[in-house]
Formats: C-alpha cells, structure tokens, sequence
C-alpha cells in the first residue's frame, strides 16, 4: 500500500504549521489549518486524544482537557496567523502578554475536535490584539481575548 498526502485536507499541514510556531511536542496543540487570511483570521483544529499527556492528571478519572491549554491552542493558532501576517516573521517570537473575557462553557473530552477560529483585532509594529473562539460539533465551548507582543530574536538572544 502506497500512502499519499491527501488534497484539501487543509491549507497548512502539520509540517508548515512547525515552521510557524516554535512549540513542540508535547505543547504543539494545532494539528490543521483549515482557512488562513493574512492580516485577518484564521480557522484551525485540535483533536483531543486519549493518549494526550494532560489527561494523566488532570481530573484522571473524569477526562477533560484543562482551560488553559484551550486558551494556550487558541493563542497558538493566533500565533500562525501573526507569523503570517508581520513582516520578516522569521526576525520576531510572539509572546503571549494578557488573556481578557475568558470564558469555559464546556468540558473538553478526548474525541472532541477543537475548531480555533482567531481573528486579529488590532495589529502594531510592537503588539497584536486577537479575538478567539473554540467550537466543537459546531458549539462555541470556550472563548478569549489575547494581547500578544512580538520580541526581535537578535535581541532576545543578546540576552543569553
């Protein structure tokens, strides 16, 4: 059997979204992007497994992925989109500055597939303000607003 990268699976495979975001795993949580607008939003998933190494212990007997790293995949998304979106993003890291209005509406559970629409409320030179929204089967289960700063990498690294 010869496997073979499916078409329109999605516009950012797992292998452009590793270019994108300096996560690894076990903290890469965006395995898709399904619609990217530069400057604009962007559409992405998550899918919640099992095996995921949260789950260990956190409500061990009750499995629900924790809120903060629904904000954290949310902010990820947000993060390909800003790479996407500012000039020379290859110069820059996005760090994540101040979470507003977020709000948890339902467990997360292994099988659920997160759908992370972002959209970018305001962009700087120096910062970016993003709207997120988590959905799954079409339900909007947790939401925030991000501010996010961009850091230059030279100066970052005159540091160490």
């Amino acid at each position: 059997m010869h496997l073979r990268p499916q078409k329109n699976k999605g516009l950012l495979t797992i292998e452009k979204i590793l270019k994108s975001l300096p996560h690894r795993y076990p903290f890469l949580l965006v395995d898709r992007v399904l619609k990217l607008e530069k400057g604009k939003c962007i559409t992405a998933f998550k899918n919640v497994s099992y095996n995921e190494h949260f789950f260990q212990g956190h409500f061990p007997h009750l499995k629900v992925m924790p809120g903060v790293l629904v904000v954290e995949a949310l902010a990820q998304a947000g993060g390909i989109l800003l790479y996407h979106s500012v000039p020379n993003p290859e110069t820059v890291l996005v760090f994540l500055t101040t979470i507003n209005n977020a709000k948890f509406r339902k467990p997360i559970v292994p099988g659920d597939q997160l759908k992370l629409e972002v959209e970018i409320l305001k962009l700087k030179s120096k910062y970016s303000y993003i709207s997120g929204k988590a959905f799954v089967d079409g339900e909007l289960v947790a939401e925030a607003e991000i501010m996010a700063s961009f850091t230059n990498l030279e100066e970052l690294n005159e540091r160490e």
